[in-house]
C-alpha cells in the first residue's frame, strides 16, 4: 500500500505571488471551502493508501503542498528540498525535522543550487527518474542527485511560467504510461519523452492542462485529479484506467492541485 504525506490546510491563504497561478487572487481564497476540499481529497486518498500528516506552520501557506517538502528517493532516504522564494523556504527545516523524526537519512544538495522536491522529481513505473527544471529547481540538481542515486537521471526543461514544476506537466503511471503537456517543455525535453515512453505518452489539451490534469495521483488503475475533459477520460478507459475528479480549485488560485498536495513517502 501506498503512503503519502499530507498537510491540512489550517494556514492555507495566498498572501504572496510567486506563480502565474497566484496572480490577481491574493487574499481571494476561501478557507472554508479549501479545507473541506482537502479533507475531501484525503478521505479518497485515505480509502485507498496510508495517510501521514505533518503538522501546519503558521506563516508558511504554501506547506500544504507537501510534494514540494523533498524528495524520496529510497526507502527512508530523502533529499530535502532547498527552496528559490524566500517566502516558502521556512518550511526546509520542518520537513526536515518530520523526516528525521520518522528515521528517514536526509541527503542534501550543494547549498548553492536549488530543488523542489517531489515537485520536479519523479519516479516513473520503471524506476527512471525524471528531474524537471528551469523555473523552480536547477539544472545542476541532475548532477547531484545522479551521484546521490547512483543511477542515470533524465531531465526535462520547463518553459513555460504556469507549468512551473514537473509534477503539473508530466504524471508517470503505472504499466509505463505518462501524461504529459507538451507545451510546458522545450522541443528537446518533447522528444526526449517521445523517445522514452513510445506509445505510452498520452498528451492533454490546453483545457486539460489547465484544469491540472496532469498534477494527478496514480493508485493502481485510479487517477485522482481535479478535472478532466471527457476527451482525456475516454483516452484513459482505453488504457483501462480510471479517473477520480476531485474538486481542489481553491488550491489552484495558489498554483497546485491533488498531486502538489500529497507526497509519496
Amino acid at each position: 500500500m501506498k503512503t503519502f504525506l499530507m498537510c491540512d490546510p489550517r494556514y492555507f491563504e495566498v498572501s504572496y505571488v510567486i506563480n502565474p497561478w497566484m496572480a490577481g487572487n491574493q487574499g481571494l481564497e476561501n478557507k472554508e471551502l479549501a479545507a473541506k476540499q482537502w479533507k475531501n481529497l484525503h478521505d479518497i486518498l485515505s480509502s485507498k493508501a496510508s495517510i501521514k500528516l505533518i503538522e501546519p506552520v503558521a506563516g508558511l501557506p504554501d506547506m500544504v503542498f507537501t510534494a514540494n517538502g523533498g524528495f524520496v528517493c529510497r526507502d527512508h532516504e530523502v533529499i530535502v528540498s532547498s527552496f528559490r522564494y524566500p517566502e516558502r523556504q521556512g518550511e526546509s527545516s520542518y520537513f526536515s525535522q518530520f523526516f528525521e523524526n520518522s528515521g528517514y537519512r536526509i541527503r542534501r544538495l550543494n547549498s548553492d543550487i536549488k530543488f523542489e522536491g517531489a515537485g520536479d522529481a519523479l519516479y516513473d513505473s520503471n524506476g527512471r527518474v525524471w528531474i524537471g527544471y528551469g523555473h523552480r529547481s536547477d539544472a545542476q540538481a541532475l548532477d547531484e542527485i545522479a551521484t546521490i542515486l547512483q543511477a542515470q537521471v533524465n531531465g526535462l526543461t520547463l518553459v513555460a511560467p504556469r507549468w512551473y514544476h514537473l509534477d503539473t506537466a508530466f504524471c508517470p503511471l503505472v504499466n509505463g504510461y505518462v501524461l504529459a503537456y507538451e507545451q510546458a517543455f522545450t522541443s528537446q525535453s518533447v522528444n526526449i519523452i517521445k523517445n522514452k515512453f513510445n506509445d505510452r505518452v498520452i498528451w492533454v489539451s490546453d483545457e486539460d492542462a489547465n484544469n491540472f490534469a496532469c498534477n494527478a495521483v496514480n493508485i493502481g488503475s485510479d487517477i485522482i485529479l481535479n478535472k478532466a475533459s471527457d476527451e482525456l477520460k475516454v483516452a484513459l478507459s482505453k488504457h483501462n484506467f480510471s479517473i477520480i475528479e476531485v474538486d481542489v480549485s481553491e488550491f489552484m488560485k495558489a498554483g497546485g492541485a491533488c498531486k502538489c498536495l500529497t507526497l509519496e513517502l
